[in-house]
């Protein structure tokens, strides 16, 4: 299970949080470490030094441009937030993140990201809205600032503790013959698509005006992150989405490169 969780720090100032961070992350038995347009060069004599030991975290951890490249392949992302600021969004507690991580990640290809911001600023409102849940730390409120890689710290614990009372990530449920297969999740690519294509298509009808948006996208971007669509399901909304296109247009019907429903014997539904 742990081997599945993503660290993901976005626009670090200071090389020895990135070694900090890694310290903290090898302590609980974590190494997969993202960095999201670093404002410093990551691997240096003090990243190394304030790694103790965790280097080689620093020395594997994916530089890359943008929050969506780091969590591409991930079917969960939690940024970690004091708050949302302009829209209400799910927020958790670290216990309760840590307490829904085996089902999280019972699937084969899930993948759990946890984002972390700016040292100075944190996450930027659009990067929270990226994020399937926010996670707040209940901290002090008479001095609240928590050091990058203490925070770091507080949420890799729960995920340790999490993993240690699942049995080591061993065991197994009863009676899950009984139980339906479990379908896996859209990846956030997938729903970055989905978004991308859903917007697409309330402008193209007239529902949506990007000149007076209202949030709308945001609002829809909340109610899909917080229904958690499998990747079929998705599909089958982006299959209604090309279907609606070609009403608007005055071409009904199914061409060679849409999405269709899914069949019976469990096919994703893609051309």
């Amino acid at each position: 299970m742990l081997e599945r969780i993503r660290i993901v720090l976005i626009g670090t100032s200071h090389p020895g949080n990135i070694g900090a961070t890694a310290r903290a992350m090898h302590n609980m038995g974590l190494g997969d470490l993202a960095l999201v347009s670093p404002r410093c060069e990551p691997l240096t004599s003090e990243s190394i030094s304030r790694a103790s030991g965790a280097d080689h975290i620093v020395h594997a951890a994916r530089v890359v441009e943008t929050l969506e490249e780091a969590v591409a392949d991930c079917t969960l992302a939690v940024g970690a937030s004091a708050r949302s600021r302009t829209l209400p969004w799910p927020m958790i507690t670290p216990r309760a993140l840590g307490e829904r991580l085996p089902a999280e990640l019972a699937g084969p290809e899930s993948r759990v990201a946890l984002v972390f911001g700016r040292e100075d600023s944190g996450l930027s409102n659009a990067e929270l809205q990226r994020c399937h849940a926010h996670v707040h730390i209940p901290t002090n409120p008479d001095f609240s600032s928590l050091n990058l890689a203490a925070a770091v710290q507080v949420l890799a614990y729960e995920c340790r503790l999490a993993w240690l009372e699942a049995g080591n990530g061993g065991g197994s449920r009863e009676n899950d013959q009984d139980e339906e297969p479990q379908q896996p999740l859209a990846s956030h690519q997938e729903l970055e698509h989905y978004f991308a294509h859903l917007e697409r298509t309330l402008i193209a009808i007239g529902f949506h005006d990007p000149a007076l948006p209202r949030q709308l996208m945001a609002r829809l971007r909340r109610f899909t992150l917080r229904a958690r669509p499998e990747r079929m399901e998705l599909n089958i909304l982006r299959g209604m989405l090309t279907a609606t296109e070609k009403c608007a247009a005055g071409h009904p019907g199914a061409d060679e490169g849409a999405v269709s429903p899914p069949d019976e014997k469990g096919g994703d539904g893609t051309a």
